[in-house]
């Protein structure tokens, strides 16, 4: 397996607006697609196989053209090319979830988000390879980068699809770290909003305590355009003068990364671009969140699969199976304390925040670079805490690493702040493109 890239994102922004001017035929944006497929697809396995993919594609292509022939009345996503990850359920799609276990177990209606993004004229390119169940189980997918290395997890395919330009948008979830990890392996943006703001209703649930629905893109731009269609209650953020406070959360939690010499030059940069940064100490509980928030997640996997498993445990790959096991030994108490303890730790975040003027915390979006190897996705430490306590957080491109390995930097805002979190990550973005 040699090294060569297939990284080359699609524009979203500009695409949109040609195709909504008219500048741009969808005929034409497949025939580039397929072209992208062919050279692309075979290597990095970002898709589930699909028969006839741009036969159906130009067909739907067809029907949305017909629905909107004056540009003018054209929907803001009109056009934008969409990877679902495969535990979303699309109608006219079989979900498989990335397991053996039969799929009509957890069959059901289309997904909401899905169905919002369909209406907002978004074409369903394919389903995207998940890991199994949205656990650590991987997949085919590779990634675009370097195809020695993991795409990162549990939402595999829908990040590699960003990153090699198979997808302008693309759906993913995150249970633990399911989102910004592989946003940053594959340098690309991925946004995880508060949560609760984007219903999870049609997903194959994993926890219904941590389950956060969250979405890819190549740039900021194109998040802020997709964000009014999925988050709920979305509203307007007039930009003010006064950039965001950014705080590092030091001590132990920030010590699990192992690329801190990349970190402490992201900040550097923003320092010397106007931007002021405050070090906290916070998290020196990092275990203790971190075993309480597994406790959660394994005791509502095992009871989502109460009826599945014991009929169909041979099916189950093993870190899954391990994981339900355990979670069917988590007491009802701990499970209670866990669930309680997300909002206590929210309060206490938003304490600190509110008395030290903190707009956004930063840090690393993942350990260190992709690891090597596909039998892993890699760990969500640097992600378990925010989604723990259900904050919105984004992962930015922000540099090179080892092997020139895409780095992230992961942004963390107040609860319900998504709106201002992309504002922010507009103004950071540019410190570190190219």
């Amino acid at each position: 397996m040699n090294a060569e890239s297939y990284a080359q994102p699609l524009a979203l922004s500009a695409d949109l607006k040609a195709l909504q001017g008219g500048a741009l035929s969808l005929s034409a944006l497949l025939d580039a697609l397929e072209a992208r497929f062919h050279a692309t697809e075979p290597a990095v396995k970002a898709y589930l196989p699909e028969p006839n993919r741009f036969r159906r594609l130009r067909k739907d292509a067809e029907q949305l053209q017909r629905r909107y022939p004056d540009p003018a009345s054209r929907p803001s996503l009109f056009g934008a090319l969409l990877g679902v990850k495969d535990i979303f359920h699309v109608r006219g799609f079989i979900t498989r979830a990335g397991t053996d276990v039969p799929p009509a177990l957890f069959a059901g209606e289309e997904a909401t988000v899905i169905s919002r993004l369909k209406t907002a004229g978004a074409l369903i390119v394919g389903k995207t390879v998940t890991t199994e169940f949205a656990y650590f189980e991987p997949g085919a997918t590779r990634n675009p980068h370097n195809l020695n290395h993991s795409p990162g997890g549990s939402s595999s395919g829908s990040a590699a699809a960003i990153a090699g330009g198979l997808a302008q948008l693309s759906t993913g979830t995150q249970t633990v770290g399911s989102v910004i990890r592989p946003a940053a392996y594959c340098g690309i943006v991925g946004f995880k909003p508060s949560f609760g703001r984007v219903p999870t209703k049609g997903l194959v649930t994993f926890s219904q305590s941590a389950d956060h629905v969250g979405f890819f893109t190549a740039d900021v731009a194109a998040m802020r355009q997709t964000a009014p269609v999925v988050v709920d209650g979305w509203r307007p953020v007039i930009k003010g003068e006064e950039r965001p406070v950014l705080a590092v959360p030091e001590g132990e939690y920030l010590r699990q990364s192992t690329a801190l010499d990349a970190f402490e030059a992201q900040l550097r940069t923003l320092e010397k671009a106007g931007f002021r940064v405050k070090r906290i100490g916070i998290f020196d509980d990092i275990e203790a969140i971190d075993a309480r928030h597994q406790d959660l997640i394994a005791a509502e996997l095992a009871d989502q699969h109460r009826d599945w498993f014991p009929q169909h445990s041979q099916r189950y790959r093993p870190r899954t199976a391990d994981l339900i096991r355990y979670g069917q030994t988590v007491s009802t108490q701990r499970v209670e304390e866990a669930r309680a303890h997300r909002h206590q730790l929210r309060r206490r975040l938003h304490q600190v925040m509110d008395a030290e003027g903190i707009d956004l915390w930063l840090c690393p979006a993942a350990p260190d670079v992709a690891p090597r190897g596909l039998d892993a996705t890699g760990s969500p430490k640097m992600n378990m805490p925010w989604t723990h306590a259900g904050l919105p957080a984004l992962s930015l491109p922000a540099g090179r690493g080892m092997l020139g390995l895409p780095l992230g930097l992961q942004a963390v805002a107040h609860f319900n702040n998504d709106e201002e979190l992309l504002a922010w990550a507009a103004e950071i973005e540019p410190l570190f493109r190219g």
